[in-house]
């Protein structure tokens, strides 16, 4: 999504020149690619897909509505498997339309990922529930903190759920550093990425995410947080910003390449 501006065989000869070893891809251009036919596109190029994202948006209450998400991601742990990545990423959704019922929106999220965890655990992948930031608790994720996205995922193995620890949506929060060394101790830091907070916010607030070293947080020092709790696994850099977006996808990918060896690695 950091150069969604790519295509599927641009993003990946773009990686290939810059020697970046893998890359976090989303379900919708993969999709529009052919599942298969990027799986053998980064397989035959020596790319690791190191995750993919997103699956999630559990917490609808109508029984149709439910079914259809858990068939979606279903789906998306399937692709995830073709793909060849472990990790499936999941955003869990917000609140459903007239309901102010936060805790009762987390359990169904429970109550899903009941159903998706062994599903998961027998197509080989792992589900990591990523905390979004609280402003987006009301139309994207009811899971705003780390402890709460734990506390979620220790109800099962940690083969089949862990969390993602995204510096952009858990910075603010002087509890995330300890958490980070909960998620480690139980091996359930499934992924880790990068995105620096800059303001002020765009309008709907979704593509605000910053180029790494543009804005207020200290990459180093999350790195050494997970790097701490044992985390040995990829590090991506995931950016919604319409400014890179319009720019040219090999600068841009230049760029972030720069930025992380300056700022994170």
């Amino acid at each position: 999504m950091t150069v969604k501006q790519l295509s599927m065989p641009e993003l990946v000869d773009a990686c290939l020149e810059l020697g970046v070893p893998g890359v976090g891809l989303w379900r919708e251009p993969v999709q529009t690619y052919g599942v298969e036919a990027t799986a053998k596109l980064v397989r035959d190029a020596g790319l690791a897909v190191t995750t993919l994202c997103r699956g999630g948006f559990l917490t609808a209450i109508d029984p149709q509505e439910r079914a259809r998400a858990l068939d979606d991601n279903r789906r998306a742990i399937d692709e995830a498997a073709t793909l060849g990545t472990e990790v499936l990423v999941l955003v869990s959704g917000g609140l459903p339309a007239g309901s102010k019922d936060l805790h009762g929106a987390r359990e169904r999220i429970a109550d899903a990922l009941a159903e998706l965890g062994p599903y998961a655990e027998a197509h080989g992948v792992k589900l990591a529930i990523e905390a979004l930031h609280p402003m987006y608790a009301s139309d994207r994720c009811v899971v705003s903190t780390l402890a709460q996205a734990l506390d979620l995922a220790e109800r099962f193995p940690a083969h089949q759920v862990g969390v993602t620890v995204d510096t952009y949506h858990i910075w603010w929060d002087d509890s995330a550093p300890e958490r980070i060394a909960r998620a480690g101790a139980g091996g359930r830091i499934h992924t880790f990425q990068l995105a620096d907070w800059t303001t002020p916010l765009p309008e709907g607030v979704l593509n605000g995410r910053g180029q790494i070293g543009d804005g207020a947080i200290d990459m180093r020092e999350w790195k050494g947080y997970v790097e701490a709790a044992g985390y040995t696994g990829p590090i991506e850099v995931e950016l919604f910003n319409e400014g890179l977006w319009a720019r040219d996808g090999r600068e841009v990918l230049a760029e972030t390449a720069e930025r992380f060896l300056a700022h994170a690695a």
